[in-house]
């Protein structure tokens, strides 16, 4: 093959791979694309990698297509970082786009080493290839998708799983959790992806391959029928707040009255006709944002005046502030939960007996990484050091139901959130309910915000258990225990949804197990595949399509 011609190919395939990366990038929540579409659109983009993989002639040569493929896909689906960094850091265009391009350069890595991973344990020509290919690839790339959602606290965004939501392999999630729908849905990739042609040549050698998917599909589609958990208690009326307060204002002290004022306005406005009373009213991740001591107690008073007209309880976000145990002060990003009884003194001195900290802290926003501190000092953002909270934290008692609580981000790591679905080791209650309190208004008006409710939608499959969302500016909503969106708020528009949330009980098997499961599964795959390739001879230092012929 003359040097141009390999040129040509190599040009041919790295604009493949950039368009299917592209494309793939549109499949982790509705909008542009359909919901129907999104597990197909990512199966068939996905797909074209693994070819490509397949072509390739070195594992090297793997790994470059999946950190090109890789590289597009975090750039374009993670293209908000750019809003956070620019409109509201004060970077320059130009260093957002460098710091947008160095972390998709990095998680990129991730899809680099699970193409080289599957070219390495590759066979040449042997009967059922497809299936120890589709093994190898799937046990790859699910065990990269585990390990970029924990290593360096991890930063799991942009899951295949998450595509497949409103696909018949959501039927696995509460088995086996996100992580167990991306090593299925890139089995069925890997199948695709060996139909070549001539068609029905191709058919006969991928018949024990596409049988399997076949059947994890249609199982998935099956196990989704299942109801894993049972009813808890009464109706729980639920009032969520939408500020919509603008980033650049939030946390402006000449604008903080403003802020407050509007979400005190939304939290007490009446009763519609055909609306039941309240047991509880959810605000945003830092609706009040500054520390309770900083607030004058008449602002407290303010509050508790709502908590009493309302007869309701309210669960609201803010950074605390409070002496420990050890003699040092703790900040933390918090959501505490209080009624008209509790005493002003007691909201000031954030010593209220049920409060939640946040656990997973965003890195560069709620702490600053060992060696960061030059680029922290770039951005004009209200930054801090926080504490982290504890790994369980008792779920909050209102009206009967116990509600376990997330703030932000927190809600795409779904194995953190298990421990408060489980009951405590003093015997403090399962949670019944989650909540996750959110402010999206770093990433404007982006697909940030149909992302965050696709991950949260999958909570709730995974756990079997409502989720409600309060976000600053979107989407909030709430969701049942099948993932379905009963009701939301249109995103930037300030608003209250009233919605009725049924507490739930039960675990499913990936409340109790976590990724555990799925881990041995994915391991499983990648040991059969390296028995095969012990078995029957791989390439060794010579181009495989060599071998092949």
């Amino acid at each position: 093959m003359s040097s141009t011609v390999r040129s040509l190919k190599y040009l041919r395939t790295a604009v493949l791979l950039a368009l299917a990366g592209g494309v793939h990038a549109l499949a982790f929540a509705p909008d542009p694309l359909p919901s129907w579409s999104l597990a197909i659109v990512q199966v068939l983009a996905l797909a074209v990698l693994v070819r490509a993989v397949d072509d390739a002639a070195y594992s090297w040569q793997a790994f470059l297509c999946g950190w090109w493929f890789g590289l597009v896909n975090f750039g374009v689906g993670l293209y908000w970082l750019f809003i956070s960094m620019s409109h509201y850091g004060g970077l320059s265009a130009l260093l957002s786009v460098a710091g947008v391009f160095t972390l998709s350069a990095f998680l990129a890595l991730f899809t680099a080493i699970a193409c080289g991973l599957s070219a390495w344990l590759r066979p040449v020509s042997i009967r059922g290839a497809p299936l120890a290919q589709g093994l190898a690839w799937a046990g790859a790339w699910a065990s990269m998708e585990w390990l970029r959602g924990v290593l360096f606290s991890g930063f799991p965004w942009l899951n295949i799983g998450y595509a497949h939501v409103d696909g018949p392999l959501a039927g696995w999630a509460p088995l086996l959790g996100v992580h167990g729908m991306a090593l299925f849905a890139a089995f069925t990739a890997a199948v695709v992806a060996a139909l070549r042609l001539p068609f029905l040549a191709s058919m006969r050698s991928t018949v024990p391959a596409f049988a399997m998917a076949f059947v994890l599909v249609a199982t998935g589609g099956l196990l989704s029928r299942i109801e894993w958990s049972t009813i808890d208690g009464k109706l729980l009326n639920v009032r969520l707040v939408q500020g919509n307060i603008e980033q650049s204002q939030k946390f402006d002290p000449t604008l903080l009255e403003h802020g407050i004022n509007s979400h005190l306005r939304l939290a007490a406005q009446p009763h519609g006709s055909n609306e039941s009373s309240l047991d509880l009213i959810v605000l945003p991740e830092t609706a009040l944002p500054v520390f309770q001591d900083q607030l004058n107690s008449d602002v407290w008073e303010a509050w508790r005046g709502v908590a009493q007209s309302q007869d309701s309880s309210i669960v609201i976000g803010l950074p605390l502030r409070t002496m420990g145990l050890d003699g040092r002060w703790h900040l933390t990003n918090s959501a505490i939960s209080f009624d008209a009884d509790t005493p002003v003194q007691q909201l000031i001195a954030g010593t209220m007996p049920q409060r939640y900290d946040k656990r997973h802290l965003v890195p560069w926003g709620e702490y600053v990484p060992p060696g960061f501190e030059w680029f922290v000092q770039m951005l004009d953002m209200p930054l801090g050091e926080f504490d982290r909270g504890p790994v369980r934290q008792t779920p909050f008692e209102v009206g009967g139901q116990h509600l376990a609580l997330n703030i932000c981000y927190e809600n795409v790591f779904g194995s953190e959130l298990l421990p408060a679905l489980l009951r405590g080791a003093g015997g403090d209650p399962a949670g019944s309910v989650l909540v996750n309190l959110s402010n999206l208004g770093w990433f404007g008006d982006t697909w940030a915000l149909r992302q965050h409710l696709q991950i949260s939608r999958l909570r709730s499959i995974e756990t079997a258990r409502p989720m409600v969302t309060s976000t600053n500016t979107g989407i909030t909503a709430s969701i049942d225990s099948h993932g379905r969106v009963m009701a939301e708020l249109a995103p930037h528009q300030a608003g209250a949804l009233q919605v009725a949330v049924q507490g739930m009980a039960g675990l499913t098997p990936y409340t109790r197990f976590g990724d555990a499961s799925v881990l041995l599964l994915a391991g499983a795959f990648l040991v059969i595949a390296a028995w095969c390739r012990c078995r029957r001879g791989y390439p060794s230092g010579t181009v495989v399509q060599q071998l092949k012929a």
